[in-house]
Order: C-alpha cells, then sequence, then structure tokens
C-alpha cells in the first residue's frame, strides 16, 4: 500500500460482554458457565477507500462505532471479520496523554509517550523545546504531572503527538483541549500537517470543525455506513437524523448544532455602538446583536427563541421572537435580525448565546445552535456579581409622627 492511504473491506467488529464482569481466576471458576454473554456488534460490513491526503471526517451518533473504526485502523484492537489496512506510518490522538505516570516530570512523561509512539531519544530530545513551548509548559515541565491541571496535562498529551512524524493522523475528539487560543493552535498544527500531503480521519460532534477540516465525511448509523460524500451533504444529512429530538445525548459529548435544516442560523455577531463586531464589551456600554438566517424554500415565519447564560451554562435569560412580527418574507433566502440593547446589564464575567429556530408550533426544529457566540465583560466601576441592578437612589423624608414614636 501506499504511504497514507487506508484500505477497509466488510469489516466487522463484535464485543462480547458479560452481565457482571470478571475479573479473577476464583470467578472465572465459579461462575463458569453461568453467565450468558451478548453479542454487540459495534461495526456491521463497513467497507471504505481513503487516498493518501485526503481529509476524512466520522459523523454519527453516540454508539454508532466512530471510535471503534479509529481503533481498528490505529491497530489497538482487532477485527472481528474483514479487514483494515494502512500504508505507513499511523499516528492516533485518541487519548491524549495514555501512558502518562504521575509521578514522574512533564518532561520524563515526553520520553515516556513519545517512545509508546515508537520515537528515539535521540529524536525525543531535538523536539523537546518545540513540545514544551506548544503545550505552554515551561514553567511546569519539571514538575510531577500529578500536580497539573487536567488542561495542562491534555495539552501536553497532544503536543507530544501532534510532533510525531506520521503519514495518518487519526483524531478523535481532540478540539477540546484547553481553552479558545489554544484549540487554534491545535487547528493549526492539523492544518500543518494536511498541507504536507498527510491523511486525515477526524471524528467530532461539531460540524463546523469537521466542515472546516474535511472535504469529505463519512456518516455511520448503528455501525453501518449511511452516507458517503461531501461533508456539507453528510452533515445535512446527520441533522436531518438528529431533527426529531429537542434535547440529543451527543450534547454533552460536544454536539453544537442539530435540526431538519429548512432553515439555519448562517451567522451571529455582536457589534459595538460604532457597528464593529466585538467579544470584550464593558459593563453598562451600549451593543447591538445581529443574527442571520437563510432558509433554502419558502417558509412560513419561524419562531427564533435564545438563551444567554454564563461560561458555566447558568441561564440568565431566555425568550422567543415572532420573526413574522418583524417582516419576514416567506421566499427563500437570506435576511438578519438585529436585536438593539441600550445597556448591557451585564456587569462582569464570560457569557455565551444560544440560539434556536422552529415553526410556529414549536414542535418542528429547524435548526439549533448552542454554542453561537462567546462574549466576555468587564466591570466599569465598582460592580461585583453578574447582573447590573439598574435604579436610583434618593433619601426619603420620615413624617414627624414616626420620628416621635422612635424617642
Amino acid at each position: 500500500m501506499k504511504p497514507g492511504q487506508i484500505s477497509v473491506g466488510d469489516l466487522t467488529r463484535v464485543f462480547r460482554v458479560y452481565a457482571q464482569p470478571v475479573r479473577t481466576l476464583k470467578e472465572v471458576l465459579l461462575t463458569r458457565g453461568r453467565q450468558k454473554p451478548t453479542d454487540v456488534v459495534a461495526l456491521r460490513d463497513v467497507s471504505l477507500e481513503v487516498e493518501p491526503g485526503e481529509a476524512v471526517g466520522l459523523i454519527g451518533r453516540n454508539g454508532s462505532g466512530k471510535t471503534t473504526l479509529l481503533r481498528l485502523l490505529a491497530g489497538i484492537i482487532k477485527p472481528t471479520s474483514g479487514s483494515a489496512e494502512v500504508g505507513g506510518r499511523v499516528a492516533s490522538l485518541l487519548e491524549l496523554g495514555a501512558g502518562f505516570h504521575p509521578e514522574f516530570t512533564g518532561r520524563e512523561n515526553v520520553y515516556l509517550n513519545g517512545s509508546i509512539y515508537g520515537l528515539t531519544r535521540a529524536y525525543i530530545r531535538e523536539q523537546m523545546d518545540e513540545i514544551v513551548a506548544f503545550a505552554e509548559l515551561e514553567r511546569f515541565i519539571d514538575l510531577p504531572v500529578r500536580t497539573y491541571s487536567s488542561g495542562m496535562y491534555m495539552r501536553l498529551g497532544f503536543a507530544v503527538a501532534a510532533h510525531l512524524s506520521a503519514d495518518i493522523l487519526l483524531l478523535d475528539e481532540v478540539f477540546a483541549v484547553g481553552d479558545e487560543a489554544f484549540q487554534q493552535k491545535c487547528f493549526g498544527k492539523i492544518f500543518e500537517f494536511k498541507s504536507r500531503g498527510g491523511t486525515i480521519v477526524f471524528v467530532s460532534h461539531d460540524a463546523a470543525s469537521v466542515e472546516r477540516l474535511c472535504e469529505r465525511a463519512v456518516l455511520l448509523v448503528e455501525g453501518a455506513i449511511d452516507f458517503d460524500g461531501t461533508t456539507h451533504d453528510a452533515v445535512a444529512r446527520y441533522h436531518r437524523l438528529l431533527s426529531i429530538e429537542r434535547d440529543p445525548a451527543e450534547r454533552k459529548a460536544g454536539l453544537r448544532e442539530w435540526g431538519s435544516g429548512e432553515a439555519r442560523i448562517a451567522g451571529v455577531e455582536l457589534l459595538s455602538a460604532d457597528g464593529d463586531e466585538r467579544h470584550q464589551f464593558l459593563a453598562g456600554e451600549p451593543l447591538s446583536l445581529r443574527v442571520r438566517i437563510v432558509s433554502e424554500r419558502p417558509l412560513p415565519p419561524p419562531r427564533l427563541t435564545y438563551e444567554l447564560r454564563t461560561e458555566s451554562g447558568l441561564l440568565l435569560s431566555a425568550g422567543v421572537q415572532d420573526a413574522g412580527d418583524l417582516g419576514w418574507e416567506e421566499a427563500p433566502g437570506e435576511r438578519t435580525l438585529r436585536f438593539d440593547v441600550e445597556r448591557l446589564p451585564l456587569t462582569d464575567g464570560r457569557f455565551q448565546l444560544r440560539f434556536g429556530l422552529s415553526d410556529q408550533t414549536g414542535d418542528h426544529l429547524y435548526h439549533w445552535l448552542d454554542d453561537a457566540y462567546r462574549f466576555l465583560v468587564y466591570p466599569d466601576g465598582h460592580e461585583r456579581g453578574l447582573l447590573r441592578l439598574e435604579g436610583s437612589w434618593r433619601t426619603e423624608e420620615i413624617d414627624h409622627a414616626a420620628e416621635m414614636r422612635t424617642r
């Protein structure tokens, strides 16, 4: 096979599951013949060809077999039947930091983790400074990793895996690593690998990330390939599968958007008083919210649902706006809805906006955008807390009778 090529033929993987796991030899002897295993089919007759240099996204519901397929390509597990062949060297970013020893320092764990990937000590030594700088752990690299936060731990794992010299890169929800700035660095590193002609297989619930990275996507449904084509068409089909659910289980795993797709929220912006888009505001200053909506066919006026939440998910405000009250035209196309705020009632913190589009009854969901916009608010004075309480103070005169009673 050519380096970077992937060939999967009639691949099936079955897991045998017992109601009570057996851990010791004694338990094996005592439960022998008593437990009846259940066969769980994770993948069923999957065939797939990926050419060198392609970037392919794997999308689908939880339990559809995406991670199982990546593990088979990585050689972590073997197929029950069929074949999964890869050409060249494979780097897998499936479980970042796997193999780290909590008592070893970050530097020692870089050598340990690198050796697991098959890197020589000399190569790791050459790459050490770049790995540490990429992980932004210069001050902590010689401390035991048990003292690291979960974000620091994952950043170091990604930095090691991202500096491998490989032909194929397998990615599983890796862009949940670190803060937004570090995620941009991760994307940059992945695009650098892609520009060099590397092959990428990427699993994510974030449709925007899949469309940004991959030209082709494969939709898995209950362990079988349901669709294989352009990323846009695959994502649209995936969203149609989710449209009947108001709150899919994948939301907790990183799913950002879903819906039937007749209309969608194409963009969200927060604008300052001078009309510039901003992500940072002062408490009390004016701003405007602009929401772009696209419909692909004539559509009655939809309902726009909006939520304002803190970074931790606490709901601060929610409401519904009937687009018909704003002059909605049923012809297909794009229109923009605008909401103006004279004085921002938030005081200090990080906040996010969520939006949904549905029909007039609210039963049929066209599009839900779970993490549409993030912004920061800084206090303008001595305010504290999350909300700015507007009002005025004054002195109130005490009447004479009440004053006499207090003596």
